[in-house]
């Protein structure tokens, strides 16, 4: 399967048929790839972010084993969906 194709664990279609993330990666092809890269960047940070404060807090191998359990989660799907939603918002607010 390609980078930018879809796979079967995607979150739920829109009135277009399309997933946040299909969406995503359709926008993230042709969009100013200045753009995307900034919006990535910030993901990215505010991830590094969430795990310094993790590990500030005292991230630990049994806090490891609860992170890596709820990969499979409907709450986490439901705010992946968000993060690929809101990263298409920016982009395109930002290309138009």
């Amino acid at each position: 399967m390609g980078m930018f194709e879809d796979d079967d664990e995607d979150y739920g279609l829109d009135f277009m048929g399309r997933t946040p993330k299909s969406s995503y990666f359709e926008i993230a092809k042709t969009a100013n790839q200045n753009i995307v890269e900034q919006e990535l960047e910030k993901v990215f940070r505010r991830l590094a972010v969430a795990e310094r404060m993790l590990e500030e807090r005292g991230l630990d191998e049994e806090l490891e084993k609860q992170i890596k359990a709820t990969v499979v989660d409907e709450d986490i799907d439901g705010r992946t969906a968000t993060v690929f939603i809101d990263l298409v918002s920016s982009i395109v607010t930002q290309c138009e």
